[in-house]
């Protein structure tokens, strides 16, 4: 595989806007053979840390060098002429034995992102992990209210908060921090997926099964991946969210379970997932404060 790798000081940290052109790279017109073949594209707060982790360590995978690239939901990229050499040169020196990956879990939500990443790679595989909505909305405002990002308590997050998004731009700033409800709205989400990619190219998978029977979630994966099964490893779950003092009402799980549930019933019949035992249409399921 002939690629230029660049200078490791040209990648500058982990969130959008931090993709800098060297003055050289800049006047070079990138013809790319793409590197990254697989990533695990989504959903946020859906233990995709614990899977990237998971990936990491094994011998035919190539992992950046840290997670969530952040590369295809980049605004300040020129995405008429994207200087893919950039992205690679988060992967360090390149093993061409080793498959690269990444994981960045806004890239199913953001609009262009999955559009983009068919530009670069066509060939692209695709790992969604999902988690029921509810608890995924509770689990992200409690993130942002631990980084501070956040001040509305979750009650009013989830009903009045969403008028921030209103006569906003779907590609701006508040989108990223207050989209709690509207992330949840799986089923346009993988439709769209499903209308970029090819069905072989897409693995569809529970949280709940990567945390419950993580050996056969992983062997699903890597035989997606047509690698290696992993070896016999321990269960890991990573939590990255503070507790927060503030207690899920009953009255909150009931307003987002009606808001939800007609798209989670949507969403099971497009991936073939149960969702059984998701609190959004199991009423029995209590969700963990």
């Amino acid at each position: 595989m002939n690629i230029n790798v660049l200078r490791r000081q040209d990648w500058q940290g982990n969130t959008p806007g931090c993709w800098q052109n060297s003055p050289r790279q800049s006047q070079i017109q990138i013809m790319h053979k793409p590197l990254v073949q697989a990533i695990i594209a989504g959903v946020q707060k859906g233990g995709t840390t614990s899977l990237f982790r998971y990936l990491q360590n094994h011998p035919q995978l190539q992992p950046p060098l840290q997670k969530e690239l952040h590369f295809f939901d980049d605004e300040s990229v020129d995405w008429k002429r994207p200087n893919y050499q950039i992205l690679h040169s988060a992967f360090g020196p390149v093993n061409e034995k080793r498959k690269a990956f990444e994981a960045t879990p806004i890239y199913i939500f953001w609009p262009p992102a999955l559009p983009r990443i068919k530009s670069y790679n066509p060939e692209m595989k695709l790992l969604f992990l999902f988690r029921d909505p509810i608890e995924r909305a509770w689990s992200n405002w409690k993130m942002e209210i631990s980084r501070g990002r956040e001040t509305l308590p979750f009650t009013l997050a989830i009903r009045e908060g969403r008028k921030r998004l209103q006569n906003i731009h779907e590609l701006d700033r508040p989108w990223r921090l207050f989209s709690y409800v509207e992330r949840g709205f799986f089923s346009g989400q993988v439709k769209k997926a499903l209308e970029l990619f090819p069905r072989d190219q897409l693995l569809f998978l529970r949280s709940n099964d990567l945390k419950n029977d993580h050996r056969g979630t992983l062997r699903a994966i890597t035989d997606f991946l047509q690698i290696d099964p992993l070896p016999d490893v321990a269960a890991r779950f990573d939590h990255r969210t503070r507790p927060v003092n503030y207690r899920l009402s009953a009255a909150d799980v009931e307003f987002l379970r009606a808001t939800y549930r007609p798209d989670v019933l949507e969403f099971a019949k497009l991936t073939d997932l149960s969702v059984s035992d998701w609190p959004t249409v199991n009423s029995s399921i209590t969700i963990p404060n």
